[in-house]
């Protein structure tokens, strides 16, 4: 998938050169902007991950956004400013935690009809995604709720929704860290279990790789720079004095791509070191052996749906901020490149198999394709053909994998 991604990135690029003379792909602006229109699909990919490997589907993700978006709008442009004021410091974190309430609870109630009504998941999520997108229009009675609190649209990402050049650096050094001691970390569980061991300068070889993607992505996000007009207006804000040949402020990384990694670590750390993630992959291998073993399916079904609920409302937050409003399209179509996401990135529909990364490379695939089809003069009609045939495809060759497996 990794080769693909490249591929992809370089075919785009090539392309843009040959047909327009100049290729707009591989630059710092582009990859920063694919890195914030990833995070949305991202976080969500990451529960659906949860859902498929344990049989179900989960068809409702992209409405639960856009309702917990209209709610979350509701509350900080028409309910809270009545009662704390406007521009009071609480209003969009009290927006936040009742998006995440509310899409925890639209999730925990799919899961209770799946796993103690016993309606198949594929007909409770097709029933919530319409319930959930029409419950959406009549709070918001149809109309666009803008603009959100100042802070909250930070959230979204944007030249003042960045951390800079130094926050960037700051959380290059953590994560060049991190990578060091999960190699040092997994070497010595294998001693521990007397599981074979790599040569150290293959461990060696995998730490400097790691390091130098972290290093890169940090050059990479520290190389795109505000634009003019806006430096010209926080250097007047700021009293700041501008210098001849312009003044240089680095966006960094973006707060939705920092949202998305924390949701990825967490989740992987969910998945693979705790007894919950090894039910869930127990479930999703043999539900009936699961049973028998004294794993609560029903009470994990619950759970899961829960998770991915949470995760559609935190996903809510980074899209609504990003637009600065909330609209009842938000979310349109988001379940499917959800759903393709977790699969292309190698979760398996028949259960049992998937990974986080995966998925977000899957996502990342996804968004890049689009990206890449926007940039080359590829109208909608033929976006969505592409989509469809590379989930296909991606299905297609997962049965392949299976079959030879066996």
């Amino acid at each position: 998938m990794v080769g693909a991604l490249a591929l992809i990135w370089v075919g785009f690029h090539v392309y843009g050169e040959l047909a327009n003379g100049f290729g707009a792909f591989l630059t710092p602006r582009n990859l920063w902007n694919l890195t914030v229109q990833t995070s949305s699909i991202g976080i969500m990919a990451c529960g659906m991950v949860l859902v498929i490997i344990t049989r179900n589907i989960d068809l409702s993700v992209g409405s639960i956004l856009g309702f917990c978006a209209i709610i979350m709008g509701v509350v900080q442009v028409n309910i809270l400013p009545q009662y704390l004021g406007l521009g009071h410091p609480l209003i969009w974190i009290i927006a936040i935690l009742c998006g995440l309430a509310i899409g925890t609870a639209i999730g925990a109630f799919h899961g209770a009809l799946i796993a103690y009504g016993r309606i198949p998941a594929f007909i409770v999520t097709l029933g919530g995604l319409l319930v959930w997108r029409g419950a959406a229009f009549l709070v918001a009675r149809g109309e666009t709720i803008s603009p959100v609190d100042p802070t909250f649209s930070l959230l979204g990402g944007g030249p003042y929704g960045s951390i800079g050049a130094v926050g960037s650096w700051i959380v290059g050094i953590i994560g060049c860290v991190a990578v060091i001691g999960l190699i040092a970390f997994g070497r010595r569980q294998r001693v521990r279990f007397h599981f074979p061991l790599r040569p150290i300068w293959a461990e060696a070889v995998l730490a400097a790789l790691g390091c130098a993607v972290v290093i890169g992505a940090v050059q990479l996000v520290n190389a795109y720079y505000w634009p003019s007009g806006i430096v010209r207006r926080y250097a007047e804000a700021e009293g700041i004095t501008v210098p001849e040949g312009g003044l240089e402020i680095s966006h960094g990384f973006a707060i939705p791509v920092l949202i998305l990694l924390a949701v990825a670590i967490v989740m992987s750390v969910v998945m693979r070191m705790t007894r919950f993630g090894r039910y869930v992959y127990a479930i999703g291998g043999n539900p009936e052996a699961a049973e028998l073993a004294g794993i609560n399916s029903r009470m994990m079904t619950v759970k899961i749906f829960a998770i991915m609920g949470f995760l559609a409302g935190l996903s809510a937050v980074v899209a609504s901020a990003r637009l600065n409003s909330a609209t009842n399209a938000l979310g349109e179509l988001d379940e499917l490149f959800v759903i393709a996401a977790a699969v292309i990135g190698g979760t398996s529909l028949a259960g049992g198999i998937g990974t986080i990364y995966g998925a977000i490379l899957g996502a990342l695939v996804m968004q890049s394709l689009q990206t890449g089809m926007v940039l080359v003069g590829f109208d909608a009609a033929m976006q969505r053909v592409v989509v469809g045939g590379v989930l296909v495809l991606a299905v297609w060759l997962d049965i392949l994998y299976r079959r030879r497996s066996k």
